[in-house]
């Protein structure tokens, strides 16, 4: 690789345009929140389906992330990604203008597809521009990492900005300008080429994955209404079950799968997968809550609320961009990634106390500040070996299965979560009292899956380092 002043430049400006999109991925999911109750009430939505706007997104990218990887590797991360931001650009301009719940969520599964040909081709590119230095590549995956708490930071406060200024379509209407001027500039700054895989698209693989994810995610958010015990429920969670095993038996005996099983033989790219997934089923639940405490609970309005959860992003970015390279420079990967996933469980043991009558300095900040800390040590190790450990002809496939990890882990672990929230009181709007016994038994299960992620890497990752130069 040339080190010329020019190319270097070129190199971090297109990490500029990496970080860029992982930034809208994560914003898409978190912009909407202060919009919802003003499209609950233009659009129709009842309060049981008003979650499927955030859910349609989650669902079609987490589902559609493998596929995303496998045709990065096809036809090339920098054709997929261009393809991704129009797709994005056109599903935010048909949930803008959705005039009913039906168009509105076809809207939300439009922009998930768009971000699943996004995010795996972009961690593809990061490879591309920096995978031949270690040093160099740590750097911009702490810089990558770091833009998506920076993403839903800003995600609740352009919500409301634009909600209480503009209109509830301007939250997606956004995305329009920003892949406009992506797709302007990324041709220069953005390598091309492809990784020399060869073949076909599974596409039944495709189907199987999604619509297992879909109907896994729909059955325990249905739970919360129809109960646990009830025939829809179990046949919603059954099915989509039924639907994952179909596709592992797929991958296993296609020719060209979508997701090649062989790839997991290499050194502990399943446990820094399985670490994604814990991190994903701890964090955004604990993020969500907290955000309804400070709303619900304490009468925070979005402004302050967002205001609330900046000291924690800071701190996050931080430490994903100067401690934890550190660290995992000096001990190896797997003791960042099992003590964050151990002072995450903390921080939101600590954050269960919440209390009814409560304030944002004694109740919240200092535990979020914890959990802040956590999910940045252990972040960027489990991203770094889950992509670095795939060979480089795979490196579309390792991106989409990283991704999809952390997509399935934040919706499965959102959806368990507010599921026991409900049960503990969650549901009671404006009883301070149950609503903060449901927030605290959310944090509580959060807890509970860091720490059962903390244990499983602890006895799965072997080694102190697992590839070169970390």
């Amino acid at each position: 690789m040339t080190t010329s002043s020019s190319t270097s430049t070129a190199r971090w400006w297109g990490l500029t345009l990496i970080a860029l999109a992982q930034f809208m991925v994560i914003m898409d999911s978190s912009i909407i929140g202060v919009a919802l109750p003003r499209m609950q009430a233009d659009l129709g939505f009842t309060p049981h389906t008003l979650s499927w706007v955030f859910n349609a997104y989650v669902i079609a990218l987490g589902g559609l992330l493998l596929l995303g990887g496998r045709l990065s590797d096809l036809y090339g991360p920098r054709r997929m990604f261009a393809v991704g931001w129009v797709v994005l650009g056109v599903g935010s301009l048909v949930a803008g203008f959705a005039g009913d719940v039906t168009v509105e969520l076809l809207g939300r599964v439009l922009q998930g597809m768009g971000s699943a040909l996004i995010a795996p081709a972009a961690l593809t590119l990061l490879m591309m521009l920096f995978g031949s230095n270690p040093k160099e590549l740590t750097k911009a995956m702490a810089f990558y990492g770091a833009a998506a708490p920076a993403g839903g930071t800003a995600g609740v406060f352009l919500g409301g900005v634009i909600t209480e200024f503009a209109s509830w379509p301007w939250v997606f209407f956004i995305n329009v300008p920003i892949a406009i001027l992506v797709l302007l500039v990324m041709w220069k700054a953005l390598p091309g080429g492809k990784l020399g895989a060869r073949g076909s698209v599974d596409v039944v693989g495709a189907l199987t994955v999604t619509l297992g994810l879909a109907a896994l995610v729909y059955g325990i958010v249905r739970a919360e209404v129809a109960g646990w015990g009830s025939g829809e429920t179990w046949i919603a969670i059954g099915g989509g079950i039924v639907l994952l095993v179909v596709f592992i038996l797929v991958q296993r005996v296609r020719r060209e799968p979508l997701m090649r099983l062989s790839i997991f033989r290499a050194t502990n790219l399943g446990a820094a997968n399985l670490a994604q997934v814990m991190l994903g089923a701890a964090w955004i639940p604990m993020w969500f809550f907290l955000n309804l405490y400070l709303q619900q609970v304490l009468g925070f309005s979005a402004f302050p609320a967002g205001a609330a959860l900046l000291p924690m992003t800071v701190l996050i970015m931080i430490g994903m961009i100067a401690l934890a390279p550190r660290i995992m420079s000096a001990f190896g990967p797997k003791v960042p990634i099992v003590l964050g996933l151990i002072i995450l469980a903390a921080g939101l043991g600590w954050m269960a106390f919440i209390r009814p009558e409560g304030n944002y300095w004694v109740d919240a900040f200092g535990p979020s500040l914890v959990v802040a800390f956590g999910q940045a040590l252990a972040f960027i190790p489990s991203l770094q070996i889950a992509i670095s450990a795939a060979p480089p002809q795979d490196g579309g496939l390792a991106s989409g299965i990283v991704n999809t990890s952390y997509q399935v882990g934040s919706a499965l672990g959102l959806a368990l979560v507010s599921a026991i929230a409900a049960g503990f009181g969650a549901g009671e709007l404006g009883d301070p009292v149950a609503l903060t016994g449901g927030y605290s038994a959310a944090f509580i299960a959060a807890g509970v899956i860091a720490l059962l992620g903390a244990v499983a890497v602890a006895i799965l990752f072997r080694g102190k380092k697992a590839v070169s130069g970390v």
